[in-house]
């Protein structure tokens, strides 16, 4: 890779940042130093972390530069992963000053920015920035956390955020989805990851594919025979998931496993965290206002609600590959690189890349079905799927990042796949996974059920 190219990832880092400044700039002056989730660090800590992240990868790392502020480099470096226990306990007061923080983010920036320009015209570059895997990562790395920043704003009170336009309305249903039933897919191979070009993270492009970057969890590419099943053409609804709470889904131990059950009564939850009860009627909480419960919405949840839903159902969740079946594969046995074929993603194909603060109804992109007619699978929500996040054969850590994927290989973690409103276009990809632990309901996750 010529440096040149370095010159269009530089710009995209450059709109990743405009991303993740307006999200700050929703924020009401005293709103900064909330914790909205619990098992969540202080909002602060995300304004520092962002160019805390990519001045240790980049500034400090690759570029071996001298450091403008030691103390931030270590205090904004890591993040926390959402568990039940040891939930931090730090005070508003324990945090730099917002002055701070944003002169340490100006000049980091203008440093890392400096640095990469003056790359331009070398012959010789580090191989991790000559092929783009860095500015990927950084470039990435803000992204995900531009959805993670979304659904922690989620849960801030209405008033400590500023409106912004969103093109969600919270109208009733126009139809009826849940007649549409499931989609049988016939036996099949399911390709999941990516092949490795080279041991920084590139992929090859083949039978018409082209993945610039993978994170290391979506390497090698891994081939899995699918038997034949049926799946919901929906994800589930919330109006689907109201017959569950009204039939006592939350009060039946036997739809729950031990360790789901005593997490739920120990929350004392009998809903979803995004629904919120008034008398007899039911509402939801968007990103800036309560509107009432959209039947037609794809429910938001733990992986442990989806799974005592799907009990309840006599279905289960899909396996990683099935989901991948039902999204890309065809009745040929070919594969697609997007649900509905080879084409770019566009807003007619589904609710993400920041088009949206809130869901849409799942039936609202039927041009981003897949080949066996399923729909809304990219965007709206990330799936839940039974599969626990674990490597591939032949799954390489990261040298510069080695516990990005690793540190969460313990059976605890599901993969996730799909997207949410709030992802954007280049995390779309076939290749990437997404995961969280069973007990985490905040983030935008949804799932849709199979019938072996």
């Amino acid at each position: 890779m010529e440096s040149e190219t370095l010159q269009p990832l530089l710009r995209r880092l450059q709109e990743a940042r405009k991303q993740t400044d307006a999200l700050f700039s929703l924020l009401a002056p005293e709103a900064l130093y909330e914790r909205p989730i619990a098992e969540r660090h202080r909002l602060v800590f995300y304004l520092g972390h962002l160019e805390t992240f990519d001045w240790n990868l980049l500034g400090r790392g690759e570029f071996d530069l001298e450091s403008h502020n030691a103390a931030f480099d270590k205090l904004f470096a890591f993040g926390i992963d959402p568990v039940e226990a040891a939930l931090p306990t730090d005070q508003p007061g324990d945090w730099p000053r917002e002055p701070q923080i944003r002169d340490y983010n100006r000049t980091t920036r203008r440093r890392l920015d400096d640095e990469i320009q003056g790359l331009e015209g070398m012959k010789a570059l580090p191989p991790l920035v000559a092929d783009g895997t860095l500015l990927h990562v950084a470039i990435e790395h803000r992204l995900m956390h531009a959805e993670t920043l979304a659904y922690l704003l989620q849960q801030l009170p209405y008033e400590q955020k500023r409106r912004r336009a969103t093109s969600s309305s919270p109208s009733a249903p126009a139809r009826d989805p849940l007649m549409a039933g499931l989609a049988t897919i016939p036996r099949g191979t399911a390709t999941l990851g990516q092949a490795r070009r080279n041991g920084n993270g590139a992929a090859p492009a083949a039978a018409g594919e082209h993945f610039p970057f993978g994170w290391d969890n979506e390497f090698e590419t891994s081939l899995v025979d699918v038997p034949e099943f049926r799946i919901g053409v929906f994800p589930v609804t919330n109006g689907e998931f109201l017959e569950f709470v009204r039939a006592g889904g939350y009060r039946d131990s036997g739809l729950w496993n031990a360790e789901d059950w005593s997490w739920k009564e120990s929350r004392g939850l009998a809903h979803p965290v995004f629904w919120e009860p008034a008398g007899e009627e039911w509402f939801c909480r968007g990103m800036f206002e309560r509107a009432r419960l959209p039947l037609d919405w794809p429910v938001y949840g733990s992986h442990a609600e989806a799974a005592a839903y799907a009990r309840w159902a006599g279905r289960s969740l899909p396996t990683e590959a099935q989901w991948h079946r039902a999204a890309y594969g065809t009745p040929d046995g070919g594969e697609r690189i997007y649900p509905w074929g080879d084409a770019p993603p566009d807003p007619t194909h589904g609710n993400f890349d920041f088009a949206a603060w809130d869901p849409q109804p799942v039936a609202a992109h039927p041009a981003g079905a897949s080949a066996f007619g399923v729909q809304d699978l990219l965007g709206n929500g990330w799936e839940w799927t039974s599969t626990p996040f674990a490597p591939f054969p032949g799954f390489q850590p990261f040298p510069f990042y080695p516990g990005y994927s690793a540190d969460f290989f313990d059976g605890r973690h599901f993969v996730m796949k799909g997207g949410s409103a709030r992802t954007a276009e280049c995390l779309l990809r076939r290749p990437f996974r997404n995961w969280f632990q069973s007990h985490y309901p905040y983030v935008y996750a949804t799932f849709r059920c199979v019938e072996e």
